[in-house]
């Protein structure tokens, strides 16, 4: 899976690359007359990877490449779902990203068709996450499918990060241009991370007709997010304000 991964990476890089080594003329044409324009833009964007912004050069009408970071505390209720448990996310983000825009409709005259993209990149990420869960004294709850009763208050905590890390990243999106400088941007995606590093400790008491220990169960839910395929895989949403030179 790491050679995979390794070339996915420069596969990535090697795109970004390719795009941003052509030197075609870009225009636009507002009515039916043709001016040439710098092929820049600058955006403002937020989302579940924090907030920033980015810099894209436009190579032609169907190539852009886009260099951005995201930053930043998101809080996120109920975020992380593991075996029937739920988890608040605290994130603290730092993210670097280098993407090619692929516009396959970037020569058509109608402004959704032309806006449309296809992103495919890399990022370096420095993530962690408080993952936190609260059950009041009373309370019946789940953990790792196996029901409990709280016999006092309980409290599931720890902490997962993707740290120091290159990962390819594919998205979709939306660069919508309303005025000749003024546009917005959509995009949703996600990046190829691998398993997480993951702590995850319990405190106060529980009772289960079952004999199941709490604290088993909560390492069972740590083991999971560790190994399963679908946390290899950090999904990623924002929107922003474009303004183009």
């Amino acid at each position: 899976m790491y050679k995979i991964r390794k070339l996915l990476i420069c596969s990535a890089f090697a795109t970004v690359a390719g795009y941003a080594m052509a030197d075609e003329q870009v225009i636009k044409e507002p009515g039916n007359t043709y001016k040439t324009y710098l092929p820049s833009s600058v955006r403002a964007e937020g989302g579940t990877t924090g907030y920033g912004g980015a810099f894209t050069w436009d190579v032609n009408p169907i190539v852009g490449v886009t260099l951005g970071y995201n930053g930043g505390n998101v809080s996120w209720s109920d975020n992380l779902k593991v075996n029937g448990s739920k988890y608040d996310l605290d994130m603290n983000n730092n993210n670097v990203y280098l993407n090619a825009e692929i516009h396959p409709w970037g020569n058509s005259q109608g402004m959704w068709a032309k806006s449309a993209y296809v992103a495919a990149g890399a990022a370096y990420l420095d993530n962690d996450y408080d993952i936190t869960r609260n059950v009041s004294n009373g309370r019946n709850f789940s953990v790792n499918n196996t029901d409990f009763n709280a016999t006092s208050d309980v409290k599931m905590n720890g902490k997962l990060s993707y740290k120091n890390d290159i990962a390819p990243y594919v998205g979709l999106g939306l660069r919508p241009m309303f005025s000749d400088h003024w546009g917005m941007f959509s995009e949703v995606g996600a990046y190829y991370v691998g398993n997480p590093s993951v702590n995850l400790n319990s405190t106060g008491t529980a009772t289960n007709g079952n004999g199941v220990n709490l604290n088993d169960a909560v390492a069972a839910e740590e083991n999971k997010i560790a190994s399963s395929e679908k946390y290899k895989w950090m999904p990623s949403a924002k929107v922003g304000v474009v303004y183009k030179f």
